[in-house]
């Protein structure tokens, strides 16, 4: 068979690998604690799970919407106007299979070859992934130009030119853990108002996962970009909802039946009873983010003082989101040989830099989104591995 040729420039993300990695050694006998993949380790709420039972009792068995059940395009919009007081028609809103489909749609609207598309480094690893794959030139925003990885605005502005089509937001970061406050998105946003040829995707995925009661900077707030603006969002990370795959998007109207094309050539609809799960998150309660969030700022606390407490590690502490991305190089090893030896020797799964760009090769990333526990015998056995 010949394959297509793009092929070889399609990347994927290292953590699936190490995971089925760290699977294979536990299946062998060995103990692993997993700080690797980014999964909260807290059950969906029940009455999400109930909701969505009740629809499949209720006969939701069917084909819906390309763009999502109106019901749930409406929930959506009610909890963008709590959350930020902004408007939004739910004709703007598509509910996806998960966040990653907003990502693909985005990046395969813009790119080709001859165009450029301007995305964080290290960063989730599908936008570079993807970026190669539409043949056009990835542009890379270096995040560890700061000391705290914060989005660094006349340094993106600067990279833009007439070739440029996309620039990917992602606040809070992953890998990195880092939260640009609004100070500094104000500054970009106003900056991007001289270049009107260029769409911005901002990745907002972790914006209930904020710390220390600062507030979500959301590019809703910028109502002079709705015209070339898409936002990505969802359930998974909020509600414990990875494995449900269900997100939310809102771009311009201009754009909305080329990204319904998409929903079509590629997986129809989103699970009918699914979306009423997800109007029973939206429209709940917010107790279950300010427990997980309470639960994940303890656990930030373990792991930041933990790591900045063995010899060799420098960690910056996490602004949003539960990565942390500590500096390892003064081990004696870089990221792949700091990762490789814990999960070997230590029983520790995380996840090299390298795994999110090619210029963290002196990083790892630890997901704390795990038992505080796991996380203070992970930093025992990492410390004693380095004795």
């Amino acid at each position: 068979m010949k394959l297509a040729k793009n092929l070889e420039r399609l990347g994927t993300e290292s953590a699936f690998k190490i995971l089925a990695e760290a699977k294979k050694l536990e299946i062998e006998g060995k103990k692993i604690i997993h700080l690797g993949i980014g999964q909260p380790d807290f059950k969906t709420p029940e009455h999400i799970v109930e909701a969505t039972k009740k629809a499949l009792d209720d006969g939701h068995h069917g084909y819906v919407l390309s763009n999502g059940i109106v019901e749930c395009r409406q929930a959506v919009c009610r909890k963008i106007k709590s959350l930020y007081n902004k408007d939004i028609d739910p004709e703007r809103v598509i509910i996806m299979p998960g966040g990653k489909p907003v990502m693909y749609y985005a990046i395969s609207l813009f790119g080709e070859p001859g165009a450029e598309i301007i995305y964080p480094d290290p960063g989730f690893p599908i936008y570079e992934s993807m970026i190669n794959y539409t043949g056009a030139k990835p542009v890379p925003i270096n995040m560890l130009d700061t000391k705290d990885f914060s989005i660094n605005p006349e340094k993106i502005l600067s990279l833009i030119n007439e070739k440029t089509r996309l620039l990917i937001i992602n606040n809070p970061n992953n890998p990195t853990g880092a939260f640009t406050e609004k100070n500094k998105i104000d500054e970009l946003a106003e900056g991007l108002k001289k270049f009107p040829h260029v769409a911005i995707l901002s990745d907002e995925i972790y914006s209930r996962q904020i710390f220390d009661k600062k507030k979500m900077p959301t590019f809703f707030n910028y109502t002079n970009l709705y015209d070339r603006l898409i936002v990505l969002d969802g359930w998974s990370k909020a509600y414990s909802m990875t494995g449900w795959r269900l997100g939310w998007s809102v771009w311009p109207e201009s754009l909305i039946e080329n990204v319904n094309k998409f929903c079509i050539n590629n997986h129809s609809c989103v699970n009918a009873a699914v979306q009423f799960g997800g109007i029973s998150a939206l429209d709940g309660s917010d107790d279950f983010i300010k427990m997980v969030l309470k639960e994940f700022t303890d656990r930030r606390k373990i792991i930041f003082e933990g790591l900045n407490s063995i010899k060799g590690i420098e960690c910056s502490l996490p602004g949003g989101a539960f990565y942390a991305f500590p500096k390892v190089i003064n081990t004696g090893m870089n990221g792949e040989e700091f990762a490789k030896k814990c999960l070997h020797e230590a029983g520790v799964a995380i996840v090299p830099g390298t795994a999110f760009g090619k210029k963290a090769t002196d990083y790892v990333r630890f997901s704390f989104a795990s038992s505080k526990d796991n996380i203070s015998k992970a930093l025992e056995n990492i410390k004693k591995m380095l004795v």
